[in-house]
């Protein structure tokens, strides 16, 4: 995975934990609906979600047609891979930036269904963003927090909770990825799943997500919420990151709680890389639990934000990435990009709404509801 635990863990880590959910063990159930039913359909900006598509059409056109999409555990049919080349090859033809023909295909191609976990349509959206730290090679001076490689010994990859690794158990062993200057930056790198690193020089270095220690995680969020330290109303990214550093012991103290850690490796090209191994495009990849959605599905979104001023979200995503806190048929992490601007939607951004999967019309009488 990347980013989302590959992204995400994302943001939404800190903030899934706070959300109740009944008892039982979440379904997936999908039910037909008309274009009509999408709010906002006709004003989204929908040319800019087909070059998203189109990187997932990547992995589609690399994979025998004969092959589900939905590999993993999902127990619905969501077609064969020949299903979606034939969209692809579609997608190929629609003329850049031109909304009128990217709608045409999308309706033409596609019937949309509403989604639910037993029915129930709402879940939380929330948004990731690349995270942005300063680095150096070597130990020296400020930078005194390493990064750390995947171990190859898996024996030694998930024997350490991260206190123990903060407490040295990895050195030594020529395992230190990069140095930085933060300790909350890199923990909220590991959050991220995927960063760039500034060196001294100026050196721009891309790290990502490569596995993690396999120790349960735990959402410090929870914890602040739990201990009357934030209030669950304002409890944000942006919020949990100020308050470490206004208490700088508590703070690392509330990150060993944590015993989940994240290893990194290089990683090289335009952007971060999601979990489907295409890069993420900021505003339309969206992260989503895999046990029950397939990598490559268009999903439009209607949410609520919480924080954001009230502003609603309508928009075409594409999932394409995965998330250790994105969990259930209705849930979804939303990658914002990379920067300042990206790091405040990111952070602010706790929404309550639902979406639909656009399914291949030649598969689409497969997963009734």
């Amino acid at each position: 995975m990347r980013l989302s635990v590959g992204a995400a863990l994302a943001i939404a880590a800190l903030l899934a934990a706070t959300i109740a959910r009944d008892a039982g063990p979440p379904r997936l159930s999908l039910s037909l609906v008309g274009y009509d039913w999408l709010d906002g359909w006709a004003n989204d900006h929908l040319s800019a979600a087909v070059p998203a598509f189109l990187r997932s059409c990547v992995r589609f056109l690399s994979l025998e047609e004969a092959d589900p999409l939905n590999a993993g555990p999902i127990s619905r049919n969501f077609g064969r891979l020949g299903d979606w080349r034939a969209i692809c090859r579609a997608a190929r033809t629609v003329p850049p930036d031109d909304d009128a023909a990217s709608r045409r295909f999308f309706e033409s191609g596609f019937v949309p269904y509403s989604v639910g976990d037993f029915g129930v349509c709402e879940g939380l959206f929330t948004g990731y963003f690349e995270i942005e730290l300063n680095g150096s090679w070597e130990r020296q001076g400020q930078y005194q927090t390493p990064i750390y490689r995947r171990p190859i010994d898996p024996g030694l990859a998930t024997r350490y909770s991260r206190a123990e690794i903060e407490d040295g158990a990895l050195v030594g062993r020529g395992l230190e990825l990069l140095w930085l200057d933060d300790p909350i930056a890199a923990f909220f790198l590991q959050i991220q799943g995927s960063g760039r690193v500034r060196l001294g020089d100026g050196t721009i270095i891309g790290v990502g997500y490569d596995g993690r220690n396999g120790w349960p995680y735990v959402g410090v969020g929870r914890l602040l919420v739990d201990r009357g330290i934030i209030p669950s109303a304002e409890l944000t990214m942006n919020a949990i990151w100020e308050w470490m550093k206004r208490h700088p012991e508590a703070g690392s103290g509330l990150r060993r709680e944590n015993p989940s850690y994240v290893f990194f490796r290089k990683v090289f090209g335009d952007g971060p890389v999601g979990t489907e191994e295409v890069v993420l495009t900021p505003g339309r990849s969206l992260a989503v639990d895999r046990a029950f959605i397939p990598l490559g599905i268009p999903i439009w979104i209607e949410a609520e934000e919480r924080f954001a001023f009230g502003e609603k979200f309508r928009h075409l995503m594409i999932a394409q990435d995965t998330g250790g806190a994105i969990e259930g048929p209705v849930r979804g992490d939303i990658f914002w990009g990379t920067g300042s601007v990206a790091a405040w939607r990111a952070g602010t951004m706790n929404a309550r709404g639902r979406y639909y999967l656009l399914l291949p019309r030649a598969v689409t009488s497969e997963p009734s509801g």
